[in-house]
């Protein structure tokens, strides 16, 4: 990872680095582990209970009892059965956080570059402005311009040295928050970015049949269909628990004390055996599976309400990259070359003594701005173009706030059973 913090970054640089030290990630993957846990705990068979007890008034030496709940044991195949989804959720869960770290940092490096080019810019305006100011300060002293025009340049001036020193505090910032999102806020950035943002490709990127596409890739519908396979299985499970009885079967081994009449010799060995069991007739898992029932469809209402915003949300990143193209490509080809033509026929109208300086330099200006917004409709543009990518890979839109998912894990300790023991 030094290595490549050595060198200017790009896009997939960044990335690279980001999966390897953002934190919140290596969280996240650690966090699979507790889905893995609780399946291995519900799968896991009961353990036996063994008893020694001394009891002289029923004339025995020595009594030895083994129990080993039946039910349990039957039934932990089907528990780990109703949690094997949810750790299939968890790893959907966990996929989703890789493709939306690699969108952040993605996004966080368009950002990084539109800032620096937009500080630069911003730079080359307020050169042109005191340019304008140091000769609008000479024509005044010589007498030959209004205090109010002095008054105006000034305040123009003015006005771009707030702006740049506003447009360092962004790029500032964003570094910042680029450098949270790789994970590496424990040090100061010491990074470079590789490359000016590219230019719009002649034509967009290609975005048809987007609705569907984004259905069959997201991973939070699929995680979201898993958790509801989860939430069945466990309802199932439930009522199956509830219908069984608990049965507990049971060993038992005394030996007789010297002079118990009855019992045999001290050193003989009497075996029995036995079996307990509670009836389904009260607790028959009602509560559990009712709630169970309830939180499966919550859990198809926000399926499909997600299925629904996803489909909107495609629709408008599909609207928003067609626009973007058309006015960055509209820049390229006309307003960015119109405005130089401007610029260059002040030039030659300035030096034949036909234009004041003030004109070249507002022309200058509107040059200056016109490749500001056009930094910005850049950044909009390959923006879009991120999203869509990370849609595609399973990312939900950036409009969308994941609702907590509805857990209620079943017990995997000795209270799992149904009925009282």
């Amino acid at each position: 990872m030094q290595s490549s913090l050595r060198e200017p970054l790009d896009a997939d640089a960044a990335v690279r680095v980001a999966l390897l030290a953002n934190r919140e990630l290596r969280a996240k993957l650690r966090e699979l582990g507790v889905a893995r846990g609780q399946l291995l705990q519900a799968g896991l068979f009961p353990n036996p209970r063994a008893e020694v007890e001394v009891l002289p008034e029923r004339g025995s030496e020595l009594e030895l009892r083994v129990e080993y709940d039946i039910t349990r044991a039957v039934l932990a195949p089907l528990r780990a059965r109703a949690f094997d989804a949810e750790l299939e959720a968890a790893r959907y869960r966990v996929a989703s956080a890789v493709v939306d770290l690699a969108y952040r940092v993605r996004i966080g490096y368009l950002r990084m570059q539109a800032a620096q080019q937009r500080l630069t810019i911003a730079q080359q305006a307020l050169a042109a402005l005191d340019a304008a100011r140091l000769a609008a300060r000479a024509l005044f002293a010589a007498g030959n311009l209004p205090a109010l025009d002095l008054a105006t340049h000034e305040a123009a001036h003015d006005r771009a040295a707030v702006d740049v020193e506003r447009i360092a505090l962004e790029l500032a910032t964003e570094r910042e928050r680029f450098t949270r999102v790789l994970g590496l806020a424990d040090a100061p950035p010491s990074w470079r970015l590789r490359a000016l943002l590219p230019t719009a490709p002649a034509r967009a990127m290609a975005a048809d049949d987007l609705e569907s596409r984004a259905l069959r890739a997201s991973l939070e519908l699929r995680g979201a269909h898993q958790h509801l396979v989860g939430l069945a299985r466990q309802a199932g499970f439930a009522r199956t628990e509830g219908l069984v009885p608990d049965v507990t079967v049971d060993v038992h081994a005394l030996t007789s004390r010297p002079g118990s009449p009855g019992l045999g010799t001290p050193s003989d060995w009497r075996f029995g055996g036995g079996v307990s069991l509670s009836l389904p007739l009260f607790d028959r898992q009602q509560g559990n599976a009712l709630a169970l029932d309830a939180a499966w469809r919550a859990g198809v209402e926000r399926y499909y309400g997600m299925a629904a915003e996803l489909r909107s949300e495609a629709r408008e990143l599909q609207q928003r990259l067609n626009s973007s193209h058309m006015r960055a490509r509209k820049y390229q080809e006309v307003i960015l070359p119109g405005q130089s033509r401007v610029t260059e026929q002040s030039l030659l109208q300035y030096n034949a003594m036909q234009l004041g300086v003030f004109q070249l330099l507002a022309a200058r200006r509107e040059q200056l701005d016109a490749q500001l917004a056009y930094v910005d409709t850049l950044r909009e543009y390959w923006s879009v173009v991120v999203e869509i990518e990370a849609l595609l890979q399973g990312r939900r839109g950036s409009s969308h706030a994941p609702a907590e998912a509805f857990d209620m894990p079943l017990s995997t300790g000795s209270q799992a059973a149904g009925h009282g023991s």
